[in-house]
């Protein structure tokens, strides 16, 4: 607390008394740090901090240790001196005043000429360094627009030809549908054949080469629908394949159609575009997922997918091509091989049947000489029960001669032997009688018998001629039995 009137510094303000003391102990000034540094021209971080040196002077004057501790007033000074006491300096300080104002000022002027030519060449510098890096920038987009491009058209192209060979495996994929299909109208001729040879009669029943070769015809048709519908499967489950890849390749060029869009804004983007505006902290966010090489990689890799996939393909293609030649030409030739037995078994059974009708012809002509034979063997045995009467009578009335008269002569000789004869030629012209009737017997059940193979040969040639050969007159041709419609 200072009193109204007398300052601190002013040397006049109390007696000057020598106390001994030149100077006072060093004072530690507490050390404060600050968090922030000002900023100062050069030759002004000091100016605030002058003081004349009349208060040095003033200050290093000390009292004597007694009369500090005692309590003298000191002289009252009116207020209206004080602050002229107070700014009143040394010629010294004023010239030292004004000569550090002129070196503060020329060292303000000569930081400011210096500050202004190193902003103007750190202008120029940023400037052409930002035009060159938004020159190189652009570039970059030229470049990666032109990668773009690249990518979108071996994309293109390769979904292309993938589309393509989905038309032509979709193609492959109903020719063996409609070829399945059409294998089962000679399969069911096949099985009909076999349903209506199983309607033959008695010993024509027969496993011959006929049924062997339908057999083998119906095995092979469905051998061959079998293997055509697992290869529509096959083809199938690879289009399946391909339109994965296709989905594929279509998503990637639609995210290369997306980035080229995007970068062909930012390529056409200019300092004086309409459409520019701050986006802070936009250079921290990193959201990109991949680098140029795994960015390439990735449509290669989808490019090469596709090629797989097309290769595959092309193979199933060549499979049902190869496929389709094999299967036609077993079919025509199996189909081919059971005519060809046909018609060898109707040969064969019309050859029997015209041996057995010649046979029946000359039966019925066996049989009416036989007829006609019995006809006689009867007319005569009946001739020679006459003469047999006469004989017998003749006998039986010579039995009834008196005595000596009963006399074996020449007539009743003769008579005994006629009667004898007449007895065995009626004994042997009744036994051939009954073996013409048997005979005749014999010929009417081998006449029956061969009017019945006639019949059974009838039934086959019936069922092997008209109606399995009338069904087998047509066959599906080479063009249908491939698919084609």
């Amino acid at each position: 607390m200072e009193f109204l009137g007398t300052t601190q510094t002013a040397s006049y303000c109390g007696p000057r008394k020598c106390c001994g003391l030149t100077s006072l102990p060093a004072v530690q000034a507490p050390v404060i740090q600050e968090c922030y540094q000002p900023y100062y021209l050069p030759g002004y971080r000091y100016l605030n901090s002058w003081r004349p040196s009349l208060f040095y002077k003033i200050a290093n004057v000390q009292t004597c240790p007694d009369e500090s501790t005692s309590t003298l007033r000191p002289p009252t000074i009116l207020p209206a001196l004080r602050s002229a006491l107070f700014s009143r300096y040394s010629p010294h300080d004023w010239d030292q005043s004004n000569q550090l104002q002129v070196r503060g000022a020329e060292a303000s002027r000569l930081w400011a000429s210096q500050l202004t030519d190193d902003s103007m060449r750190l202008l120029q510098d940023k400037d052409q360094l930002t035009h060159q890096m938004q020159e190189g920038t652009s570039r970059n987009l030229g470049q990666r627009l032109s990668d773009i491009g690249f990518w979108k058209s071996e994309l293109s192209y390769e979904l292309d030809r993938l589309l393509t060979e989905n038309q032509n495996l979709e193609t492959v994929k109903r020719r063996l549908e409609c070829a399945a299909d059409e294998v089962n109208c000679p399969l069911q001729v096949a099985l009909e054949c076999l349903y209506h040879r199983e309607k033959r009669i008695g010993i024509d029943l027969v496993h011959d080469n006929v049924e062997k070769n339908l057999i083998r015809e119906v095995d092979l048709l469905k051998c061959c629908q079998e293997q055509m519908r697992k290869l529509a499967q096959r083809i199938d489950i690879q289009m399946r394949d391909n339109r994965d890849a296709q989905h594929a390749l279509e998503r990637d060029l639609e995210d290369k159609s997306s980035a080229q869009c995007i970068d062909e804004k930012c390529f056409n983007l200019r300092n004086t575009s309409d459409c520019i505006s701050f986006f802070h902290g936009m250079e921290k966010i990193d959201g990109t997922i991949s680098v140029p090489k795994t960015w390439a990689k990735f449509s290669n890799d989808n490019i090469k997918h596709s090629q797989n996939m097309r290769a595959n393909s092309i193979r199933l293609r060549e499979e049902a091509e190869h496929l389709f030649e094999t299967l036609s030409d077993q079919m025509w030739r199996q189909f081919t091989d059971t005519n060809l037995a046909f018609n060898a078994r109707i040969s064969e059974v019309t050859d029997v049947k015209n041996k057995l009708q010649t046979q029946l012809a000359k039966t019925l002509q066996e049989i009416f000489q036989a007829e006609n034979t019995i006809m006689l063997l009867e007319r005569s045995i009946m001739a020679k029960e006459g003469p047999l009467k006469v004989a017998q009578t003749r006998l039986e009335c010579r039995t009834r001669r008196p005595n000596m008269e009963l006399c074996r002569d020449i007539p009743q000789f003769k008579l005994v032997n006629e009667v004898f004869t007449i007895d065995d030629t009626l004994q042997t012209l009744k036994l051939r009688l009954r073996e013409t009737q048997d005979t005749l017997q014999l010929l009417v059940m081998t006449k029956c018998r061969l009017e019945h193979e006639l019949a059974i040969k009838a039934n086959t040639l019936c069922i092997d001629k008209e109606k399995c050969m009338g069904m087998r007159k047509t066959f599906p041709c080479t063009p249908r039995l491939v698919g084609h419609t």
